[in-house]
């Protein structure tokens, strides 16, 4: 997808119906479809926040950034996820969360952000966190500079995570569970599965319209 055609979506897709927990629950770990609303409710999550960051690549065509954690001794360590995390006394909104963790992680501040809509939550069991989501893009191809929670970035092309070939499956063995078939996106050479290829089912729906 040429970036002009998505500028050109953008106006729908602030507007358009959100595919919400339907396409979540597509690419969703069977653990997490055990929690229905009241039950995470009575969880008490923790909030957070995160930036799906689309822009042209040098080509002009459209990407979106995914970031590999560090490895460190956590839930998510080397985990693939969006630019984010959780909110801070600080700040004002979720979506002030999802701008200030993205500067901090890949070094893009809020201005050069045009934020265009909010996603549906998703709740993280293994952590217990509900997660915002927030799309947003910029005009021109930006520099990553990252932190130490980032081990690298990766950059998708938009058309790679609209073709169906993406989609999959993998058996996953985590510290919460063992020999289970998980569904995800191969993107890029990388398995994305759990939280963000949830919101990456929702997004691609989005983008679909």
């Amino acid at each position: 997808m040429k970036f002009k055609a998505f500028k050109d979506k953008i106006a729908l897709l602030k507007t358009r119906k959100l595919g919400g927990l339907e396409e979540q629950f597509k690419l969703a770990p069977a653990l997490r479809l055990q929690y229905d609303s009241a039950k995470i409710a009575a969880s008490a999550p923790k909030k957070a926040a995160v930036l799906a960051l689309f822009y042209p690549n040098s080509t002009d065509e459209t990407v979106f950034v995914l970031t590999k954690r560090a490895s460190y001794k956590g839930t998510h360590s080397a985990q693939i996820s969006f630019p984010g995390g959780k909110i801070n006394k600080e700040d004002a909104s979720l979506q002030e969360t999802a701008l200030r963790e993205t500067f901090e992680e890949i070094g893009i501040t809020a201005k050069s952000v045009e934020v265009i809509r909010e996603l549906t939550p998703v709740y993280i069991p293994p952590s217990n966190f509900l997660a915002t989501p927030y799309i947003g893009c910029m005009a021109a191809t930006p520099s990553f500079l990252t932190n130490y929670e980032v081990a690298n970035t990766i950059e998708v092309l938009v058309a790679d995570l609209l073709n169906d070939t993406a989609l999959s499956k993998i058996d996953m063995t985590t510290s919460y569970m063992k020999n289970k078939d998980v569904p995800c996106f191969k993107l890029n050479g990388y398995v994305v599965w759990g939280a963000t290829a949830m919101m990456l089912s929702e997004i691609k729906e989005l983008l679909k319209s």
